[in-house]
């Protein structure tokens, strides 16, 4: 676990690696999205209350929490950190139990806000200033996965909204997979 931890935080993964790996999945995703509506679509649609798949991006989430919890240094609350490992093996069987309400948006976001934080890390102090973007897209990602954790309604409206009218659908896929060319050249040339 330690090992996994030093990866991904300390020193983390390089630069390029990091904007390699984020470009390529954006680019990937958002392109089999484009190619592959038919699919796509109603995987989306059906998403936000897909439990199944929710409790095991929550098991996920809590584990990669657990790891940062167990292995960073915790200075003055070393006392603690046994106390705080109960909690989060409590609370990942109570959110799996008792939070039955859009469980894959939830765990979703705590995804997200948890993988903010190794893109943060690799882009951290580091030239050029094309780096921003990928700390750009870390951001967006930690502020959307915070919102939807606490008001999970909202991915499922802004599913609905994408998929009301296909040139929306088509235009976010595009873009997405623009956004994902930028950074990998980005990466490739210049990080």
């Amino acid at each position: 676990m330690q090992a996994l931890y030093n990866a991904l935080y300390q020193p983390g993964i390089p630069l390029k690696a990091m904007g390699i790996i984020v470009g390529a999945w954006l680019i990937l995703t958002h392109v089999f999205a484009l190619v592959k509506p038919g699919i796509v679509k109603p995987f989306l649609k059906k998403f936000p209350r897909n439990d199944n798949l929710g409790v095991g991006m929550v098991i996920i989430a809590f584990v990669w929490a657990f790891m940062v919890w167990t292995c960073m240094d915790l200075g003055e609350f070393f006392k603690i950190e046994r106390h705080v490992q109960y909690v989060l093996v409590l609370g990942c069987i109570g959110v799996i139990i008792y939070v039955k309400e859009f469980i894959a948006v939830r765990s979703l976001g705590f995804l997200m806000i948890l993988a903010a934080a190794p893109i943060l890390t690799s882009a951290f102090l580091k030239e050029p200033s094309s780096r921003l973007l990928i700390v750009a897209f870390a951001y967006v990602i930690a502020v959307k996965g915070m919102f939807w954790v606490g008001l999970p309604y909202l991915m499922r409206n802004q599913i609905d909204w994408v998929l009301a009218e296909d040139k929306r659908y088509r235009t976010g896929a595009i873009a997405g997979a623009a956004f994902g060319a930028l950074v990998l050249v980005c990466a490739i040339l210049w990080w």
